[in-house]
């Protein structure tokens, strides 16, 4: 529409009944004005197509993966040549132009597997291995490995825990989180020790020995089946399908590569072929005139 707009500017200043001096100043005009506009809005254009290109160059991150950019997180659902398009944890869609990635840091969480932590503050009164045995079995029990807990801060009326584990399946990262801290919770809460600092006796007075935390009950177990949950297909659709297309694209040009390999291969076994059967009648030859 565009084009077609400038082209009917300068059908109309040809048709013009003006002499051929005016109408060719008139054009001119016309291009100074087009060449302004297009040096004054080509500045941020041609950032991000270079800032595009050096992503793909890089590689540092492809559809499907899970990224985070000054709070902005998601997986990404479309990659293009001035910007990229991320889908939230609320399903909607966020557009990033390349140059905001390329000039801020961007976190890109590992297809072949992630932390995945909690932090939990307690009081002094409980045992820093009791703690650290719960936190680690709550960890174990929504799936993650090789678990281990370390203390971030001892506050003046608590102690600041931190549980970690390995998550192998990226996909279901947002889901682990949210059963790490349940379960957390509910470990917690069945030892008989209390998620709440002693603070708060500075600001609500409670019978002592009262305890601000449910009744214990048996808890429901998150079941955990190693596969990627129905939350996660929902939530990240359009990202799985962009990641699908573009390992589908991969598999192709691979196999492209193995194709032209194995005919180069068809044609130096040809070649080997052909000399094989000049030697052998150079050597029939040779016998029959001996």
């Amino acid at each position: 529409m565009l084009g077609l707009t400038v082209l009917a500017l300068i059908s109309v200043i040809i048709a013009l009944p003006i002499d051929l001096g005016t109408k060719n100043q008139l054009v001119g005009l016309l291009g100074l004005v087009l060449t302004g506009v297009i040096a004054l809005s080509s500045t941020s254009f041609a950032s991000n197509a270079m800032a595009g290109l050096m992503l793909r160059s890089v590689g540092s991150f492809r559809s499907g993966d899970f990224i985070e950019v000054e709070g902005n997180f998601g997986r990404v659902s479309a990659r293009g040549l001035f910007h990229t398009e991320i889908q939230t944890e609320n399903r909607d869609l966020t557009t990033l132009p390349n140059l905001y990635l390329v000039s801020n840091p961007v976190k890109v969480v590992r297809s072949s597997g992630t932390i995945v932590s909690a932090n939990v503050s307690l009081g002094y009164d409980t045992s820093q291995s009791r703690v650290e045995g719960l936190l680690k079995e709550a960890a174990r029990r929504i799936g993650l490995g090789e678990p281990f807990v370390q203390i971030v801060d001892l506050g003046d009326f608590t102690v600041n825990y931190r549980v970690a584990g390995f998550l192998e399946d990226v996909k279901g990262l947002v889901t682990a989180r949210s059963n790490l801290r349940v379960e957390v919770l509910n470990t917690l809460h069945n030892a008989d020790i209390e998620v709440m600092s002693p603070s708060v006796m500075m600001q609500r007075p409670i019978p002592a020995g009262e305890r601000i935390m449910p009744r214990r009950e048996i808890s429901s177990r998150i079941n955990v089946d190693g596969g990627q949950s129905l939350l996660e297909e929902i939530i990240f659709d359009i990202a799985e399908e962009a990641e699908a297309v573009e390992m589908r694209e991969k598999k192709l040009a691979d196999c492209k590569v193995e194709r032209d390999e194995l005919k180069k291969m068809l044609e130096e076994a040809g070649e080997l072929k052909r000399r094989q059967s000049n030697l052998e009648s150079q050597l029939w030859k040779s016998v029959w005139t001996a």
